[in-house]
């Protein structure tokens, strides 16, 4: 990676000397691409489910088990899944960005065989219609999560139980078509040579939209106000726009495209590392892009988009994980509902609860059960003291990422205490319990550890903005 001087930048194309330099240092580094998955890693939020779990995708049919799961004795009676949406297309907004960087290299092309070259003549093949709309890449996600769950929950998954799952999901229509997906690799794994029905006509009936539930955070006016439409939230993502790591990157991109660094941005810079995902996610090809950039710039841009997921969905402020009070709180009830019918010998209602919605409902969910946090926050300053953080949005959560709970009912348990137990599971790989790290707890103390968002955090108090005591001297 090039090493510039700090200081502003000049409004000229990048001399020739600085362009044989960049040119020179991406020949000596392993690019994005030619690093493989090593390099598909570092996309945040665009990162695909298989590059942070490589041995999932062998044979849906036949998943990997992990070994801490829980088995013997002790009998899943109900599992409770959050499920981000598969695959999806850029937004019209980041189509826009990459039609605009597009129009910059076809305007500065001069031919021959160099990189810039190359990206002009790259198709544009995103369209406005796209719109972050679940691609077909997206539909298998889903269709082999259902494969894989059902493969390793049988009781629960059962062709008897199917009538009984409950599904709920974002309004949003890549969340809506990952439930469908997700029932049809259901449905595949009951009736392997039968072709699914419509999901209006399934057994369990269509998913139910619960914006309230899925996207608490648009509904809670604490966090828009203070967060979401607050300029200055966003402080140390826009300062490391503008630290030096960054704009190293910026001159050295500058450079390669052959256009002046006046025309590009930080935001474009990540748009143009973005598209490299998204050619790699939805066609599974290693476009041109993804040589303009190395494992070090890719480390950069992780960190950039790690650090609007940490200000703006996690630990940054409070109001960003208090605001999903309401879906813990809900997966309990559930989890209470169950317990109670098993105390009463009844059979649990709802032994499989689907819930789709985002990498927004997850990431504030996990913040709020103290998972992933750092000793020090992510700043605009810290970059390579935070080289080994633990909070790195694509391995937490990635296309398809899930949380599961899944509720036991131990039939040799010792007391009642320890007739109900609980373990949790991210992206499928059992989850150590906050804070002991154990793989499984006893339900009550579970209930006991997170006692104070179970009964304390109301959604009306929390999101409700503070009033201001006003006097006025009448006249």
């Amino acid at each position: 990676m090039l090493r510039g001087p700090r200081g502003h930048l000049r409004a000229s194309v990048v001399p020739a000397a600085a362009l044989a330099a960049a040119l020179l240092s991406s020949f000596a580094r392993c690019s994005v691409a030619e690093a493989g998955e090593r390099g598909s890693s570092y996309f945040g939020t665009k990162t695909r489910y298989e590059d942070v779990n490589p041995g999932l995708l062998a044979d849906p049919e036949a998943p990997q088990r992990d070994p801490r799961l829980l088995q013997g004795t002790c009998t899943p009676v109900q599992l409770i899944a959050l499920i981000r949406h598969g695959t999806r297309y850029p937004t019209a907004k980041q189509v826009r960005k990459l039609r605009h960087l597009h129009e910059l290299l076809v305007a500065a092309a001069g031919g021959g065989r160099s990189l810039a070259a190359a990206l002009a003549d790259w198709p544009l093949w995103y369209a406005d219609w796209m719109d972050g709309q679940l691609v077909e890449k997206g539909r298998q996600d889903m269709r082999q999560l259902a494969l894989r769950l059902a493969s390793l929950f049988p009781d629960l998954f059962s062709r008897e139980n199917y009538g009984r799952l409950r599904l709920v999901t974002s309004s949003k229509h890549r969340c809506v078509d990952s439930s469908a997906a997700f029932l049809q690799g259901l449905w595949q794994h009951h009736y392997p040579d039968s072709p699914p029905p419509s999901v209006a006509d399934m057994e369990c009936g269509p998913p139910r939209i619960n914006d309230k539930l899925m996207r608490f955070f648009d509904h809670c006016e604490k966090f828009l106000t203070e967060v979401e439409r607050n300029a200055t939230a966003l402080y140390h993502v826009e300062a490391f726009k503008t630290g030096p790591e960054m704009q190293n990157i910026l001159k050295k991109v500058a450079a390669i495209l052959q256009v002046p660094v006046s025309n590009l941005s930080a935001d474009l810079i990540q748009v143009a590392f973005f598209t490299c995902s998204f050619d790699l996610a939805i066609k599974g090809v290693n476009s041109p892009w993804c040589d303009v950039f190395d494992i070090d710039d890719a480390k950069v841009l992780e960190y950039l988009n790690d650090l609007k997921q940490y200000w703006k969905r996690s630990y940054g402020y409070t109001i960003n994980s208090r605001s999903s009070c309401t879906l813990f709180q809900d997966i309990f009830q559930h989890l209470d509902r169950a317990v109670e019918q098993k105390q009463r010998s009844q059979p649990v209602s709802s032994p499989v609860i689907l819930q789709f919605g985002h990498a927004e409902t997850l990431l504030p969910l996990l913040s709020l059960m103290g998972y992933f946090k750092d000793k020090e926050p992510l700043t605009a300053y810290n970059f390579e003291k935070q080289a080994h953080r633990e909070f790195r949005s694509g391995h937490i959560v990635p296309y398809a990422s899930n949380l599961i709970f899944v509720l036991y009912h131990c039939e040799d348990a010792k007391t009642p205490r320890e007739e109900f137990q609980v373990q949790m599971l991210l992206n499928e790989k059992v989850l150590p319990l906050v804070p002991s790290q154990e793989t499984v707890s006893l339900y009550e103390d579970l209930k006991s550890h997170y006692q104070d968002i179970l009964q304390s955090c109301q959604d009306s108090e929390e999101c409700e903005l503070p009033k201001w005591n006003s006097t006025s001297d009448e006249l």
